[in-house]
């Protein structure tokens, strides 16, 4: 019998996929748990204009993601902090701080979790963040901090 599943079953298929398997198995299991349907032309309908939309989404994600990344490199964000000699911080400039001036400054809201900065900034100039807005999209945005009189 052929079954579409709606859900992951561990050795046989994934959500999604259209498998054939036992008879007694697809009734008394798979359809009973609501793990799968029959595969009947009705149900392949339905999941390729499911498979269509979440195309189309994945698509209209990637173009905005491409969108906001010319945007972000277009922009410099400046922080102020205070610094002692040869230029080093006290303290340390961090994602949190960089995604709230980026709220504040130019309204653009970003989740600090998304700037790959492995080290806190902790030192005056500009520093060159990656900020991964898709899994194919990464931009760079600049930070360049000062020092406060």
């Amino acid at each position: 019998m052929k079954v579409i599943f709606l859900k992951d079953v561990k050795g046989k298929g994934k959500k999604g996929e259209i498998k054939n398997v036992a008879d007694g198995y697809a009734h008394n299991f798979l359809i009973k748990q609501g793990l799968a349907v029959e595969a009947n032309n009705a149900a392949v309908a339905s999941l390729d204009a499911q498979k269509k939309k979440q195309d189309k989404e994945a698509a209209q994600e990637l173009a905005e993601a491409k969108e906001l990344k010319e945007t972000i490199e277009k922009i410099t964000v400046q922080l102020v902090a205070k610094s002692g000699e040869g230029g080093r911080l006290f303290g340390s400039i961090t994602t949190k701080q960089i995604a709230d001036e980026l709220q504040k400054a130019h309204k653009i809201k970003l989740d600090k979790r998304k700037m790959e900065l492995n080290d806190p900034i902790r030192s005056l100039g500009v520093t060159n963040v990656p900020v991964k807005l898709h899994t194919e999209v990464t931009a760079m945005l600049k930070v360049h901090v000062k020092e406060q009189n």
